[in-house]
């Protein structure tokens, strides 16, 4: 199935109109447009099992996890996790080799340097450090790739970090903030000295301003948690082995890839269309999240801090009285989630109906626009990381509601 190229564009979905502006600001007449058929070639999901760690029935002390709440992968293969269970002690790192051994376990809850006070994300470097984010301390840990604490960066950076391929301390990021001019800038964070250094790479399509002001009379958690949007087109990104950046940031099935420099290169696409969202969808999915909010656990096992307890809980209220009161887009986005292989494969995660309860199809297209196949519907969830020579790592549960860790390796025709 041979893509076609074309160098002009035909957007049919809702969004083509902010699309098309997005495109606009960055030259659309340098870039190469790539149109995919609709038609999906099946590829099996049956990937090699490397080994599996976890669950309740685990043996080994070190192998009975609490809350795995992010992991990745080195370069030599080695799997990093980070077992938090909120804002109490037992929180750590756990490193275990590509055939699933421990190697090192470090990491706990206190107020000293390097000390956990509530961490919700990692971002992982080929050489093994780490960045750890941790809304207690206000900042982020750094850890060498032996464990050993380095630093706390009190810099905010941004959200959904990936680790860039280029540079031994470069992360990439969109903003938190929507500065003027209606886009999404993604930046690239250098650790490398003491001094973090920023600057924007490319700036996405925003499709509304989130830039709305403090609400008279809101509460200081009121005023952290934004305005609720049912199915608003996230900025979806992943740093490619070339420097170059591949993201999507509408509802259509439009994947923009830069070169290392930041600027916009290749369009690919397919002629799928959006799902209407009514009122019926509407509906389910006001109900799906409040049902989440309510149903959040705020602690694991231990005795919880009453502080960082009382945040939680004002945090959780103040979320909830924004979904009763949510707006929603009149789409479904294409495209529910956007990564890359090691390699540099992109994996393309459909949406499914709401509230399908399966993993949509995923389809492999190489950067330059090649088409290797879909995963169908409901085979295969999207991994949670990704690592050298094909390794892919799951997050799941057993029938216990205990972390268990799946590590799976993608063959190499379709790396």
């Amino acid at each position: 199935m041979r893509p076609q190229r074309a160098s002009t564009m035909h957007p049919t979905p809702w969004l083509a109109a902010g699309f098309l502006a997005m495109l606009g600001t960055t030259g659309l007449q340098a870039q190469e447009v790539v149109d995919l058929s609709a038609e999906d070639r099946n590829i099996s999901a049956d990937f090699e099992v490397v080994f599996r760690i976890g669950s309740a029935e685990a043996e080994a002390e070190w192998e009975q996890f609490t809350s795995i709440r992010h992991l990745g992968f080195d370069g030599a293969g080695n799997l990093r996790m980070l077992d938090a269970p909120g804002p109490e002690p037992g929180t750590r790192i756990v490193i275990v080799d590509a055939t699933g051994r421990l190697v090192n376990e470090f990491g706990r809850h206190g107020d000293g340097p390097g000390e956990f006070g509530m961490p919700m994300s990692m971002v992982v470097w080929p050489d093994g450090a780490l960045l750890v984010e941790d809304i207690m301390r206000m900042g982020y840990h750094v850890f060498d790739p032996a464990g050993d604490f380095d630093r706390l960066v009190r810099k905010e950076l941004g959200r959904n970090m990936r680790p860039a391929r280029t540079g031994s301390r470069a992360l990439l990021g969109s903003s938190w903030d929507d500065p003027a001019g209606g886009r999404r800038p993604i930046i690239r964070f250098d650790l490398s000295s003491d001094e973090v250094n920023s600057r924007p790479l490319v700036h996405a399509w925003t499709p509304r301003s989130t830039n709305e002001g403090r609400v008279d009379g809101a509460t200081e958690v009121e005023d952290l948690v934004s305005s609720e949007w049912g199915f608003e087109p996230e900025l979806l990104l992943d740093a490619l082995p070339s420097g170059a950046i591949a993201f999507s940031d509408s509802s259509a099935y439009a994947i923009k890839v830069t070169d290392p420099s930041g600027e916009v290169s290749r369009v690919i696409r397919r002629s799928i269309q959006p799902m209407p969202v009514t009122e019926a969808i509407r509906r389910a999915e006001r109900e799906r999240r409040l049902e989440a909010t309510r149903n959040r656990p705020v602690t694991g096992s231990g005795e919880p801090n009453p502080a960082a307890l009382a945040m939680i809980n004002s945090f959780l209220a103040a979320q909830e009285a924004e979904v009763e009161s949510m707006r929603f887009f009149p789409e479904v986005p294409v495209i529910e989630s956007l990564r890359a292989t090691w390699e540099g494969t992109l994996w393309v995660q459909r949406s499914t109906e709401p509230g399908a309860g399966e993993p949509g199809p995923i389809d492999l297209i190489t950067p330059d626009g090649g088409y290797i196949g879909t995963i169908p519907q409901g085979r295969l969830a999207m991994p949670d990381a990704f690592g050298p020579g094909g390794l892919i790592a799951f997050i799941e549960k057993d029938e216990f509601d205990v972390p268990v860790i799946t590590v799976r390796r993608i063959p190499a025709a379709i790396r």
